[in-house]
Formats: C-alpha cells, structure tokens, sequence
C-alpha cells in the first residue's frame, strides 16, 4: 500500500482526476457513478470590447495605427484518460479422466448373513441363522434342525463350536476394510478350516443359501447333492431352515439325499443298507 499523498500524485501525473474500481471492494464507501461522467470546462466568457482612442500625430510624420486587440488564446482541452482494469481471467475447467466403460464397475454393497457354526457326533454343520440371532430352544427352526439330526441317526443336541458367536457379515460398518462378497468367502472358508483342522469331521452341512454361497461357492440350485470343496473337503448342500418349513415337498427331496450320504458319518451303515 502506498501514502495517500504519493497515490494523489501518481494520479495528477497520468492526468486522472478521479477512478472507481471495477468491482466492489471489501468495507469501502459506495461509489458515485457521476466521476466517471468527463469533465466539461466551462467555456472563457468574452471579453468586452476596448475602445479606440485616437492617438495624436505630429505634423511630420504619418498616424501610427493603435494594433487591433487580439483574443486571448484558446486553451485546448486536454483529453480524460480513462484508466481500464483488464478482466480476471477465469480458470479452465480440468476435465476429468474418462473412464472406459469396460472398467466401471458398479459398487455393490456389502453381503449381510449370520451363520452358527455347530458339531453334531462327526458332522459340522454352517447353519443360515433365520432371525440373524443364536438359536433358542423353543425356536421353530432349531426344532426342525434336531429333527433332521435325529433322522440322520445324529445326536439331536449339537454343540456349539468355538465361542459360540455366530458368523456375522459385514464385520465392520465403517471403515476401509474390504467387505466385498469375495472377501467375506474367504472369511467363513478360513473359519471352516481353521475348526476342521482342529476337530476334524466325517462331513459338513451347508445349510441356507449364505452357507452354500460363501463357504460352498455354489447357488441355490446346488441343493441336495453333495459337494466337494477345495482345503474343506466333503459337504451336503441343503436349503434353509425356513424353506424347509414353507415348502413341505422340500423335505422329501431332502430325506432321500441324507441317506445317500448318511455312509459318511455313521459307522457300518453301508451294509445294513445294502441288506435293505
């Protein structure tokens, strides 16, 4: 910033006598448009005639003549300048990075499921959780469960494995963790294997269709047949617990995959079904 005295002469010196800004600027007076109107001198009032007096010759000689008064010089104007501030230039817009549309996959949200993790005699069984909490006692779909166990020709009171908490999915809400569907495959994958490799098993129930999806890697229509699955080993894909119970014709379909591998978990069974 410079003196106002210093501003005041650059100014006389560029014959400016008053500017404006271009635009308003920060705690300053309002302008007042009419000193950017030229300045108009008032023009030199004439002068009143002077009369001519006679002067006196002498005899010898001729009149001098009194020269005729001449009008003042006319002050030419001298030109406004008119000081023009040069626009702001505008930044240019940075166009983002095209993507192909080959690589624009969608975001998908996170897969949620809850699983319980039991063992039956030699049989572990994923279990899809239908209210996504621990099975209670007088829960429908736990009494199927004993059911189906009790018809296996398997102890209809199955233990929980570990600490007992269900497989939930996702494991966290928020953060940068990957909760993507191939992430939580390989979570439950490495759960399953982790129990096997401590307790072992003669077979695994995959029951519901989180259970078949994340630890099988097969659909729905892999239903009552069995399944081999790479680092686990053998398993039976059944459906939920809840299909079972809305769909009765299911059980049928269910009963008659059960005895095809009920060899596997009960001990000298091929022969009394070959007697059959």
């Amino acid at each position: 910033m410079i003196s106002e005295t210093r501003r005041r002469a650059y100014l006389d010196a560029m014959h400016v006598a008053s500017w404006l800004p271009r635009t308003e600027l920060p705690f300053a007076a309002p302008s007042r448009p009419e000193l950017l109107q030229p300045l108009v001198e008032a023009e030199p009032e004439p002068e009143p005639p002077q009369p001519i007096t006679a002067v006196a010759t002498v005899a010898e000689g001729p009149a001098e003549q009194t020269p005729a008064p001449t009008a003042p010089p006319v002050r030419p104007e001298k030109p406004q300048l008119r000081v023009v501030m040069p626009e702001p230039k505008k930044p240019e817009p940075v166009a983002a990075p095209e993507v192909p549309a080959e690589q624009q996959k969608p975001v998908e949200p996170p897969p949620r499921f809850a699983l319980q993790l039991l063992r039956a005699g030699n049989v572990l069984l994923l279990v899809e959780l239908p209210t996504g909490e621990s099975f209670q006692s007088r829960d429908p779909a736990y009494i199927l469960l004993k059911d189906l166990l009790r018809a296996a020709r398997l102890p209809d009171k199955p233990q929980q494995v570990g600490d007992g908490e269900p497989i939930r999915w996702p494991l966290l809400h928020r953060g940068s963790l990957d909760q993507s569907g191939d992430a939580a495959r390989d979570y439950v994958q490495g759960v399953l294997a982790g129990e096997l490799e401590q307790m072992g098993c003669a077979c695994l129930w995959l029951i519901g269709l989180p259970a078949l999806r994340f630890a099988g890697e097969v659909e729905a229509e892999a239903c009552y047949r069995e399944l081999n699955i790479e680092g686990i080993g053998p398993a039976l894909a059944m459906p939920g617990l809840e299909h079972l119970m809305e769909q009765p014709g299911s059980k049928a379909r269910l009963w008659q995959a059960m005895r095809r591998s009920m060899p596997r978990w009960v001990v000298g069974l091929n022969t009394d079904m070959n007697d059959r």
